[in-house]
């Protein structure tokens, strides 16, 4: 497997693709002149022709037999031509020493606070490719983009993680929220968020603080939770050093996480290094690896073992890569200390 800038050869593959994500995924709606946009802006982004604005940097996972099975994006500043909002989940104090009353009470407020972040976004994985490296490749490759090309990026990087909703597309934060603004099912708000509405739609919502007694008791609970299927990404993003700073959607309450970039395990730890082709060894452990380019970009996550300033990798690896012995790479170990192999 390797992950590769997305091209419009793509396109049909992406549509497929699209059409099993199920709500929620924002980023990536099942509309072909939409995903058509996409990926022409893409192309554009990775030949250096747009601003940090508009950059969207869509990523394709590709096997061994040229089909697409996933995709993930990074987006170069969110908010930036458009308003970005979140809820940021405070606190409400009430009190009254003469009644003897004391109540915090849980509240939400539209915000703007994450404007100019890049963004990590539009991570799926068709469901009969979740085996062995592939999800964390597609993934943390990313990462290893932007470690490479720092200066792409802003300062922090951030992703909205996918809120819950039930099989059919319903959303209890939309139900006890959204719905009473726009008469409409979470399905089809998030659909038109994906092509282009949602600050439209966002500058629809209530701009004033909600204190969250007023919602049901399942929305309450839901705030900050990720959906049962974005728990591994979740997981991931944790023990790369992103946390959970009290940003949630303002559609289905979905955490958003956040990480200065230079802090990024993944950034942080990675190394520049000469590749070197042979035979790994039985103490080798699997690497994300980067060939260091931009436009031709291939990464990919296989066994290596470093030796002296070099990374020894199998041929098929450097063939994946398409690199030969004494070409650069960027590496890193794929998995963090704290998160299992």
């Amino acid at each position: 497997m390797i992950v590769r800038p997305v091209r419009s050869s793509d396109l049909p593959k992406l549509i497929e693709l699209a059409r099993t994500t199920g709500p929620g995924l924002t980023t990536l709606p099942a509309n072909e002149e939409r995903l058509a946009h996409r990926v022409g802006w893409a192309e554009k982004t990775f030949r250096g022709e747009a601003e940090r604005a508009d950059a969207d940097y869509l990523f394709v996972l590709e096997d061994d037999d040229g089909q697409v099975v996933g995709i993930s994006a990074i987006a170069g500043a969110v908010g930036l031509r458009e308003p970005w909002y979140n809820y940021r989940v405070g606190l409400t104090v009430s009190a009254s020493q003469e009644l003897k009353i004391y109540r915090e009470i849980p509240t939400l407020f539209l915000a703007n606070d994450l404007t100019g972040n890049s963004e990590l976004c539009s991570l799926f994985l068709r469901s009969d490719a979740r085996t062995g490296l592939n999800g964390r490749l597609l993934a943390k490759a990313r990462l290893l983009f932007i470690a490479e090309f720092p200066k792409l990026f802003g300062n922090k990087i951030i992703a909205e993680m996918r809120g819950m909703s039930d099989a059919a597309g319903h959303s209890p934060f939309w139900e006890s929220l959204g719905r009473h603004f726009f008469k409409m099912e979470f399905s089809q708000a998030d659909y038109l968020t994906g092509v282009g509405n949602k600050a439209f739609i966002a500058e629809l919502m209530p701009k004033f603080p909600l204190y969250t007694c007023f919602l049901s008791e399942e929305a309450r609970n839901i705030i900050g939770r990720v959906h049962p299927d974005t728990e591994p990404a979740l997981a991931m993003l944790k023990s790369e050093g992103f946390s959970y700073q009290g940003y949630v959607d303002i559609f289905d309450a979905g955490p958003a996480v956040e990480c200065e970039t230079s802090k990024i395990r993944a950034v942080h730890d990675s190394q520049a290094l000469v590749l070197s082709v042979g035979t790994p060894g039985d103490d080798a452990t699997p690497f994300l690896i980067h060939n260091r380019k931009r436009e031709d970009c291939r990464i990919t996550a296989a066994p290596a073992r470093l030796a002296a300033g070099t990374l020894v990798v199998d041929p098929l690896t450097a063939k994946r890569l398409q690199l030969s012995a004494g070409d650069q790479v960027r590496a890193v170990p794929l998995s963090a200390a704290r998160e299992a192999i």
